[in-house]
């Protein structure tokens, strides 16, 4: 039987999501379509590739308009008027995202070690403003509706089929996903004996396991804040060039661990290096 990602690329989408637009989200449904489930409206077509065991697989994401645009104001803190149509800017942005929920989904898959989806590689492909639903295909079309603040919003991606054995669970019930996630950001205690919160959740033999994996690397780094360029504008920049940031001098800065938001921080001075000062982890606290 193939192993199974479904459960990874929903959330490493979410994580994406919540990391590069600074909201919280969820995925609140996930429906296989065809063609006649599709409103007539411009979408933003990002084509991925996979290699993996031998094998090479082409996904494409079809972002429509009201997604593609609530993206790029969200990538540029809401500070700006919100489009109603597609330009270059929000296609450079959808782009961007596609790129890092592809990367992250890379990262995440070759981390479980599978014997039948190994060694993954991505490269994104062709990309374009399209018509949906007439420059869809129908075979394993999905539509994940994608909740950011409240807000609900569509995201479609289209699996070819050498990638459909490992999404079989897809349309499973989203709401697993959420409590994974929520529970993902509770304390939890380091093992010390068996009266720990790990002990209690997973059982001795779990922690034992989990164990093994204390000592395994990984990235720690902050944010200052991002930007969306385009692409002359990058390569007019020369030295003292000064590009203004959409995070605030007095917001605090994100902690990303593997690229995944986990809290928020302030910068220190220690011993005359930078580093950071943690002020929450997990879900940001309330005042």
């Amino acid at each position: 039987m193939a192993s199974d990602i479904s459960s990874i690329v929903k959330s490493e989408i979410i994580s994406t999501l919540e990391s590069l637009l600074s909201v919280s989200g969820s995925i609140e449904d996930v429906k296989l379509l065809d063609g006649s489930n599709i409103d007539e409206q411009q979408c933003i077509k990002v084509e991925s590739n996979f290699e993996y065991s031998g094998t090479t697989s082409n996904w494409q994401f079809f972002i429509p308009t009201i997604t593609g645009t609530k993206f790029e104001y969200l990538m540029l803190g809401g500070i700006a008027d919100l489009k109603d149509a597609i330009d270059d800017e929000i296609s450079d942005a959808a782009k961007e995202i596609v790129s890092t929920i592809c990367g992250s989904i890379t990262t995440s898959v070759n981390a479980q070690g599978f014997d039948d989806i190994s060694n993954m590689k991505f490269s994104l492909g062709d990309s374009g403003v399209v018509q949906c639903p007439s420059d869809i295909a129908s075979s394993k079309l999905y539509n994940f509706s994608v909740k950011l603040n409240d807000e609900l919003l569509p995201l479609i991606i289209l699996f070819d089929e050498q990638s459909s054995a490992f999404i079989s669970l897809l349309t499973e019930d989203s709401s697993a996903t959420k409590d994974q996630s929520n529970s993902a950001s509770a304390p939890i205690t380091a093992p010390s004996g068996g009266n720990s919160v790990l002990s209690t959740i997973l059982g001795e033999e779990s922690v034992d396991n989990l164990r093994l994996l204390f000592d395994i690397k990984m990235r720690l780094s902050v944010r200052l804040g991002t930007k969306v360029c385009l692409l002359k504008d990058v390569i007019s920049w020369d030295i003292g060039e000064i590009i203004e940031l959409t995070q605030m001098t007095n917001e605090p800065l994100d902690i990303l661990v593997n690229g995944v938001v986990i809290g928020q921080g302030e910068a220190v001075i220690v011993d005359g290096k930078f580093g950071v000062k943690i002020k929450n982890i997990g879900e940001p606290k309330i005042a």
